[in-house]
C-alpha cells in the first residue's frame, strides 16, 4: 500500500466519525506536518471520551501546535483523561506544573507513581533519575537502575543509554562492563548512537531524608546553594547543581540535533554563521520536553531565582579540541527583542551548566572581574545581564576559551525579565 493509498484510507474511515479511526487519521495527518486539521481530528475524538485524544490533544493545546495555545482547554482534557483512569494523563499534569515550581506536592508524586505502575517509560526515566539523586541511600540507587531496566525493556534508547553508563562505572552497582558493552551493542543495531563523554559528579545533591521506596518530586526541588564569584558583573556559581544522569540526559537529549551554531542577524532575523562561536549546539523544543528534563531546567532557572516559564529554550552546546566561544553579551538588542516575544522582556540572567569535566582549556572567562571558572560536570554559573536598573550590563562580557584537549558539553539557560514560556 503506498503512502497516498494508506492516508486515503484512514481518511475514508475518519468519515465515519469513530473515534479510534479519527484518531489515527489525527496521528498520520501530524506525521505529515498537517497540525491543524489533526488538532481538530483529535479534539472530535476526544470529545467521545478517547484518553489517547484528549492526551494528544493537550498537547498541542499546551504547545500551540496546530491552533492557539489553550491552557485551559489542555488542562481539562488532561482532567477528563486521568478520571477515567488514565495515569499518562495523569503524567502530563505534573509536567505542566513544572514550569511555575508547583510540582513538589503529594498529588503530582501520586501522579507519578501510577504512570511508574502504568510502565510509562518517560515516567520510568523521570523516577529513576529521582532516586538517582540520593548518592548516598543504595536502595534508592538500586531503584534507580531497575527503573532504567524497566524504561529500556519498553524500548526507551536514551534510559538504555543511561542504564549502560551506570553499569560501565559501576554507579550504584559493581562494575559490569561486558553489559554495558552488550546494551550499547543493542541499541547501535537499532539505530540509536548516543555517545556520552566520560561524565562524573562528585559532590552528593543536598537533600531531605525520604523513604527509599518512595518516588518524590521534592528530590528535584532541594534548595540551591550559590557562592559568589564576582559583584560586578554578578556571578555566582552551584556545584552538583545536576546529578550525572541529568548530564547524560541533556547529552543524550541533544546529539541528534546538534548543528553548526548560528547566531541571529540583526538585520534579517536569520540564524546565520558568526566568527564569534564555532561550537555545534541543538536547541531543544519544549513540546519534546519529558518530566526528567523539565525538572533539570526547572533547577537551572531556581539557581537564579526564576521560575521555569521565564526560560527561553534550552541549548546544549558541544565544543571540540580548538572551538571557542568569544568575547560576547548576552542581552538582546531592541531589534531581537521585538521579534521574539517582547512581552518578555530582556534576558535578566544566563545559566549555564557544564555537563563534563573538560581534559584541558574550556573556562568560562569574565574579563571585567579578572575571572575564569573550570569546568566541571554539574557545575553551574549564574550571571546577571542586566544591571540593577534594568539596562544592559557592559561588565557581563564573557567567553568561552578553546578547548585544548578533549570536548566540552555545556547547556545554556536564558532567563527573561517576564515569563517566556507558556507554563
Amino acid at each position: 500500500m503506498t503512502d497516498d493509498s494508506e492516508l486515503a484510507g484512514l481518511r475514508r474511515n475518519a468519515e465515519g466519525g469513530a473515534a479510534p479511526d479519527l484518531y489515527r487519521w489525527a496521528t498520520a495527518l501530524l506525521r505529515r506536518g498537517a497540525a491543524e486539521p489533526a488538532r481538530a481530528a483529535y479534539a472530535r475524538a476526544a470529545a467521545q471520551g478517547l484518553a489517547e485524544a484528549r492526551i494528544e490533544f493537550a498537547r498541542m493545546a499546551m504547545h500551540g501546535i496546530g491552533g492557539d495555545t489553550d491552557l485551559s482547554a489542555a488542562h481539562a482534557a488532561l482532567d477528563q483523561a486521568e478520571r477515567a483512569g488514565s495515569a499518562v494523563a495523569g503524567y502530563f499534569i505534573a509536567l505542566m506544573a513544572v514550569g511555575r515550581g508547583d510540582f513538589a506536592a503529594a498529588e503530582h508524586d501520586r501522579r507519578l507513581l501510577a504512570a511508574v505502575r502504568a510502565e510509562y517509560p518517560p515516567a520510568l526515566r523521570a523516577a529513576a533519575l529521582l532516586f538517582g539523586r540520593r548518592h548516598d541511600d543504595e536502595a534508592a540507587q538500586n531503584a534507580c537502575l531497575q527503573l532504567l531496566e524497566r524504561a529500556s525493556a519498553r524500548g526507551d534508547a536514551i534510559a538504555a543509554r543511561l542504564l549502560a553508563e551506570r553499569l560501565l562505572r559501576g554507579e550504584g552497582c559493581a562494575p559490569q562492563p561486558q553489559a554495558a558493552a552488550e546494551l550499547i551493542g543493542q541499541l547501535r543495531a537499532h539505530g540509536a548512537r548516543i555517545e556520552l563523554p566520560p561524565i562524573a559528579v562528585g559532590a552528593p545533591a543536598q537533600r531531605d531524608a525520604a523513604p527509599a521506596d518512595a518516588v518524590s518530586l521534592a528530590d528535584a526541588a532541594q534548595p540551591v546553594a550559590l557562592a559568589p564569584l564576582s559583584a560586578h558583573p554578578r556571578v555566582a556559581q552551584a556545584d552538583a547543581l545536576l546529578s550525572a544522569d541529568e548530564c547524560r540526559l541533556l547529552v543524550a537529549q541533544a546529539q541528534p540535533s546538534l548543528r553548526p551554531s548560528q547566531t541571529v542577524d540583526e538585520r534579517s532575523g536569520r540564524a546565520v554563521p558568526n566568527a564569534l562561536r564555532d561550537s555545534s549546539d541543538a536547541s531543544l523544543d519544549p513540546a519534546g520536553e519529558d518530566l526528567a528534563l523539565r525538572l533539570a531546567q526547572w533547577r537551572m532557572a531556581r539557581a537564579a531565582g526564576l521560575d521555569l516559564v521565564h526560560g527561553e529554550h534550552l541549548t546544549v552546546l558541544r565544543y571540540a579540541p580548538g572551538q571557542a566561544y568569544r568575547p560576547h553579551r548576552d542581552y538582546l538588542s531592541p531589534q531581537a527583542q521585538a521579534r521574539d516575544r517582547p512581552q518578555a522582556g530582556d534576558r535578566l540572567r544566563t545559566v549555564c551548566v557544564y555537563l563534563n569535566a573538560v581534559e584541558a582549556g574550556g573556562a568560562t572567562e569574565f574579563p571585567h572581574a579578572a575571572l575564569a571558572v573550570t569546568p566541571q560536570a554539574g557545575r553551574a554559573l549564574v550571571f546577571d545581564n542586566l544591571d540593577a536598573d534594568g539596562r544592559p550590563e557592559p561588565a557581563s562580557l564573557h567567553a568561552g576559551t578553546p578547548v585544548l584537549a578533549g570536548e566540552k558539553w555545556l547547556a545554556t539557560l536564558w532567563l527573561r525579565e517576564r515569563p517566556y514560556r507558556a507554563f
